[in-house]
């Protein structure tokens, strides 16, 4: 691999994240379009810490940080081009995410749609625990499955 590792989104990153979440799977299932893409990286989404991957100097990931959610902050999307799937690049962009989240809040969550089988199984992989279903959330007859990775309880005891 040449020219790979994770960086900060900047604007000319815009066309490879709306065409790689334009060709992916569970958008398409749940409806975005290459429009809905384009208008929420305009040209990158704001009030959020917008980061992609790269891979022999392509785009191939992108992860989208909401922070001060509940007690913690919130991945809003985690997703990998096709042809970068099966290579580590989302478990690296995960973890980096990760690192940076747990810097500063005890809790990361996250939501992956029920009938995302790979997707559920990755993210159990990486430590998220199923906290529960938000049904008819997305689309009609399908639920969001909300995830929580934690580093311990927001309020502890004093040392």
């Amino acid at each position: 691999m040449t020219d790979s590792g994770i960086r900060n989104m900047d604007p000319d990153d815009r066309e490879s994240v709306v065409q790689l979440l334009g060709e992916s799977d569970p958008w398409k299932r749940l409806g975005y379009l290459k429009e809905d893409w384009n208008r929420i990286f305009c040209p990158t989404p704001q009030g959020r810490d917008c980061y992609v991957a790269l891979l022999d100097g392509q785009v191939a990931g992108v992860a989208i940080v909401k922070q001060k959610f509940l007690l913690g902050d919130y991945l809003e999307l985690l997703g990998v081009a096709v042809w970068a799937r099966q290579k580590g690049i989302g478990g690296h962009l995960l973890q980096y995410v990760e690192e940076l989240v747990f810097k500063r809040t005890k809790n990361l969550f996250a939501c992956v749609s029920d009938f995302n089988i790979s997707a559920r199984a990755f993210y159990k992989k990486h430590g998220y625990q199923e906290i529960g279903p938000m049904p008819n959330f997305l689309i009609p007859g399908s639920a969001e499955m909300l995830l929580r990775k934690t580093a311990g309880p927001a309020r502890g005891k004093e040392q």
